[in-house]
């Protein structure tokens, strides 16, 4: 659940900290006041792509950041995976975006990645913003809804699908027409060649260039190391030198008092120190190769490793494996049909092996799209509507319909109006039925999600944990009246099992809210100029009367509005 959100210097927000609590979380605010910024802001910390466009100007870098109260296993192994310490029941995420374009992550204040942000962020929060509203119901994204309401995983079907493709793929390599056949082996033959006589060993660039920098600067390196020795053993006034003399004095000073043992002991162990350094210095400076003919030597194997760097890897270690794959290739073209034998008998096993994977998951997922359909059907009736909707799964065995998903297409179908035959929602549905078809399908499969204690603290006062947050950006679009109201009983509802954050332009909606804030646009003087600065805060009882007044009347309140706005928040306790 999230505790607190801080944004700073990001797009109009100078600086803000928001504290949310439990429950139905809703924000409402002038258009162009930085609603949608802050949620924004938000998706950031799931991994959302950054833009250094998004820089309040002037600024040098954005900060969000935000503390969740969020405990669980699934958590503390994404964690401990990732070399991160879980710390205690408070996760802490930090996210900057420089102007020069990079960013930096910390998670519990330890340096992290954007693709660690992304492996927490389901376990964290879900937002469902105005845009996904088509976008979620493409061919994938139909699967993939019913797929999390089924908890259905298909890894093991797409690890198996791909393996099968890889096959494909290999078998292709090795039936090309013998033209092409005969251009790449040649072109293979060519490449073999040309890395075995190199006769590369891992790593060798590296040491190589290490080698390259000690012979280029031979003659300071003999100077330093031969002088370091003469300063700590060789001449008369050494450090070595100068022990020897001070640990006869001490000696003496043992002989009458044992509290200077110990000092003797340590001046003694120092003495052996800088005797030994001094030795490996002088050792060093004589092992010093001064040699012009290694250096060129070098220089040589150097630049033959750069020119095949550039054909063949980055690295000398990314060349020899390109070059074990290239004799990979060869070997299998000279055992073609040998090996053609085995990859076709690997891949009967392997499309066998996917179909039996995919089987299981269709079957699956035929159960539960009739359980789906009557449950968002009866959602979607709950917000006003009277509409009949389907899921309709087709599955074919055929390879061409194969995918890492499995082999079934998803069509989501609704009639909504009594006598009209099903057709696919994203082809009929308003803006405003659209808004609560999606809603109606969040709120069915995220109560499937839900956490099985209810809603309350713990021991210490803190909110319970386990609670996913759930956030609605202008998911109202294109309703008003009774439907208006019938979506905010269903926020309602599900922040009895989520915290759910919702941002909306609606009074009706606005009046269910347990925690109500305002997001405001005002113009401050900034070094002599006027700028914009947005803010939140959270609205007492009698500001939210106002707020609601002003989102039914406008600008101007009037008794009347004020009046009604009053009403509408007793019927709603």
């Amino acid at each position: 659940m999230l505790l607190e959100l801080r944004v700073e210097n990001y797009a109009v927000i100078d600086n803000t900290v928001v504290e949310f609590a439990p429950g139905l979380n809703l924000l409402t605010g002038e258009t162009g006041a930085g609603k949608s910024i802050l949620i924004d802001a938000l998706a950031l910390l799931l991994g959302e792509r950054a833009s250094n466009e998004m820089i309040r100007h002037g600024a040098e870098k954005a900060v969000v950041s935000a503390v969740f109260d969020a405990q669980g296993r699934s958590i503390a192994e994404i964690l401990e995976k990732n070399g991160i310490d879980c710390g205690d029941q408070d996760l802490i995420l930090r996210r900057e975006i420089a102007a020069g374009g990079k960013g930096r992550v910390f998670i519990n204040n330890q340096p992290a990645t954007v693709a660690v942000l992304k492996q927490l962020a389901p376990e964290l929060a879900h937002i469902h913003a105005q845009s996904e509203t088509m976008l979620a119901f493409g061919a994938n994204e139909r699967l993939r809804l019913l797929d999390r309401f089924a908890s259905i995983e298909t890894g093991p079907v797409a690890a198996s699908y791909h393996r099968w493709r890889e096959l494909q793929q290999r078998i292709s390599e090795l039936e090309r027409d013998e033209q092409d056949r005969l251009r790449l082996l040649d072109l293979w033959q060519f490449q073999k060649k040309e890395i075995e006589q190199a006769s590369l060993e891992p790593g060798e660039d590296q040491r190589l260039e290490s080698e390259k920098r000690v012979l280029a600067n031979a003659e300071k390196l003999y100077s330093a190391a031969l002088g370091a020795h003469q300063l700590l053993y060789e001449s008369d006034s050494s450090s070595a030198a100068s022990l020897r003399a001070a640990i006869r004095h001490v000696e003496e000073l043992a002989r009458y008092d044992v509290k200077f043992q110990e000092t003797l002991a340590a001046l003694e162990s120092t003495r052996i120190t800088v005797e030994d350094a001094g030795v490996m210095l002088r050792d060093y400076a004589e092992g010093i190769d001064a040699s012009p003919q290694r250096l060129a030597e070098i220089e040589d194997r150097l630049a033959l490793m750069d020119r095949l760097k550039r054909k063949y890897g980055q690295t000398v270690d990314h060349v020899i494996a390109f070059g074990e794959e290239v004799a990979r290739k060869l070997n299998e073209i000279e055992n073609r049909d040998e090996i053609l034998h085995q990859l076709r008998k690997e891949l009967t096993a392997a499309a066998e092996d996917y179909l039996k994977l995919a089987h299981t998951v269709s079957k699956k997922r035929q159960e539960h799209a009739r359980k789906l359909e009557k449950l968002v059907e009866a959602e979607i009736n709950d917000l006003a509507m009277k509409a009949r909707f389907k899921v309709e799964l087709s599955s074919s065995g055929d390879q061409s319909s194969w995918s890492s998903e499995g082999f079934d297409n998803a069509a989501y179908l609704i009639a909504t109006n009594a006598g009209e035959p099903l057709h696919p929602v994203e082809q009929i549905a308003s803006g405003g039925e659209m808004s609560r078809v999606m809603l109606a399908l969040k709120a069915t499969i995220e109560a499937g999600k839900a956490p099985t204690a209810a809603r309350g603290s713990s021991e210490n006062g803190r909110p319970e944990s386990g609670m996913r947050t759930l956030v609605f950006d202008e998911i109202d679009t294109g309703i008003g009246g009774r439907a208006a109201e019938a979506v905010g009983k269903k926020l309602k509802s599900l922040g009895q099992s989520h915290q759910v954050l919702c941002i909306t332009h609606l009074p009706q909606i606005a009046s269910f809210a347990d925690q109500h804030y305002v997001i405001e646009k005002k113009e401050k003087k900034e070094s002599g100029a006027v700028r914009m600065h947005t803010t939140i805060r959270r609205l007492s009882e009698a500001e939210r009367t106002e707020e609601i007044a002003r989102m039914l009347s406008g600008a101007r309140l009037t008794e009347t509005s004020l009046r009604h706005a009053e009403q509408m928040l007793k019927a709603k306790v």
